[in-house]
């Protein structure tokens, strides 16, 4: 988009939670705003939690000249906890440092978009200073409708545990599918998504990195507001492209593999399985039959002093028999798009964190849902209704103490590395995740039409 000498590009001020799960699709964002004509400036929140964060922040910046940042420094909080929600808690009680910050940006914000885990803290605080307001919601819009109507939900219950939510105009979400964390109403992560779900109407708009053609059903029943009467229009603007931020990590190994022959295997940037499930996952993987590239994480956060040998974790045999087979594990940070886009690709065990989900729909690789927390166990249920790929149900996911065992998990990555109807239907889902960012797709007139609407 370009704009005229008399009319200014919008400048659009961008403020990301923490985890590379946020912070991946906002620098996305950023840049795809960048490519659109817009000035753009990311909140820069200090100390941050994990090593991932600050390397890609330096990237994001050395790479484009034309994204600015502010940077703020943060009194952690100093209570037991998760360091992710710890870290976005501390960022909600500091909207009085960081509206005077937003402020001083050059040239005058035209808006700012906000990440759903902020809403209610700086909503209000941001109103008093003149900007289009806008909520970035990083995970699916079926997950958007759930969270936006289980305020109501917990209003009208009449039993004090959780049980089937049945969102209004999308669907039923079973008991098992709600996140665990908001089976408990102490528990911090609950309390901010009400809060937030709650100060969402206060909202322009909510971003959402997805397409028509995946979710129709959630989005025209957020749009209609038969979910939540009165909320703000949502605009899918997915799936937003990958950013290469530094000469990534190559692996020579995959360009020696035949065509769609080997199967990823990633839980995601903060997702640590116990011991004994990664050896049983390694089991598995070994008698699939299927070579493999697995990335394997076993700390929640990532900093590298916290790396373990591979020998402590999967035992010396399995290493030597990885090895043996011609396969690949890597311990730490990948590019992981990279390698889903590769030709020898073709499969992917997955958590079905949104953004793993959406790059394996831009490249139409199936996907083998094994959800483990959070929203996950709705993105994994979207997975299958779209025909993306499959998801085994009885399958445990975090705080589960049921191992899955190898001779099952070997099972089903041999289906899915053999179902023809499966990679067909993921191609199809990738030919419409392709229109949709394209010239004259329905994301990218979403996209345009958000940026007129603060240019104008």
């Amino acid at each position: 988009m370009a704009f005229s000498g008399d009319q200014p590009p919008p400048h659009i001020a961008l403020l990301p939670s923490s985890g590379m799960g946020h912070l991946t699709p906002f620098t996305r964002l950023a840049a795809t705003l960048a490519s659109h004509g817009c000035h753009v400036t990311i909140l820069v929140i200090h100390p941050m939690v994990s090593s991932a964060e600050s390397h890609h922040i330096s990237d994001l910046l050395s790479t484009f000249s034309t994204i600015h940042s502010l940077h703020l420094t943060i009194t952690p909080l100093d209570i037991p906890g998760d360091p992710f929600y710890l870290q976005c808690e501390a960022i909600r009680r500091s909207p009085h440092l960081i509206v005077p910050l937003l402020r001083t940006a050059s040239p005058p914000l035209s808006g700012i978009v906000i990440d759903i885990s902020l809403a209610s803290a700086f909503l209000p605080a941001t109103a008093g200073i003149a900007l289009s307001n806008y909520i970035f919601f990083t995970s699916s819009a079926t997950m958007l409708s759930l969270y936006s109507y289980f305020p109501i939900y917990i209003t009208n219950k009449t039993t004090s545990t959780i049980s089937d939510v049945e969102v209004p105009g999308v669907r039923l979400v079973p008991k098992a599918s709600v996140p665990m964390a908001l089976h408990d109403p102490e528990e911090l992560f609950t309390v901010q998504v009400l809060e937030n779900a709650r100060a969402l109407v206060q909202a322009n708009g909510v971003l959402v990195n997805t397409f028509e053609a995946l979710e129709p059903k959630a989005l025209m029943a957020l749009n209609d507001g038969v979910v939540v009467p009165g909320f703000p229009p949502v605009i899918a603007v997915g799936p937003l492209k990958q950013v290469l931020l530094k000469e990534t990590l190559v692996f020579p190994w995959l360009d020696q593999q035949p065509e769609r022959s080997v199967v990823y295997v990633s839980f995601g940037s903060r997702t640590a399985m116990s011991v004994e499930q990664i050896r049983e996952l390694g089991i598995g993987l070994d008698l699939s039959g299927v070579k493999f590239l697995w990335v394997i994480k076993t700390k929640k956060v990532d900093k590298e002093e916290e790396q373990v040998e591979l020998e402590e974790v999967l035992g010396k045999e399995m290493v030597e028999r990885i090895k043996e087979r011609g396969s690949m594990v890597v311990h730490g940070w990948v590019e992981q798009e990279e390698i889903l886009k590769h030709g020898a690709v073709g499969g992917f065990v997955s958590h079905c964190g949104w953004n793993s989900v959406m790059e394996a729909a831009m490249h139409g690789v199936p996907v083998l849902a094994w959800p483990q927390h959070a929203d996950q166990r709705v993105n994994a249920e979207l997975v299958r209704r779209s025909g993306l790929g499959i998801w085994v149900e009885k399958w445990s996911w975090g705080g589960e103490e049921k191992v899955v065992k190898g001779e099952e998990v070997g099972e089903r990555v041999k289906e899915l590395m053999e179902s023809s109807a499966v990679r067909s239907s993921a191609v199809k889902v990738a030919a419409e995740a392709v229109k949709a960012v394209g010239d004259g797709g329905s994301s990218e007139k979403n996209l345009t039409e958000f940026i007129a609407k603060l240019k104008g």
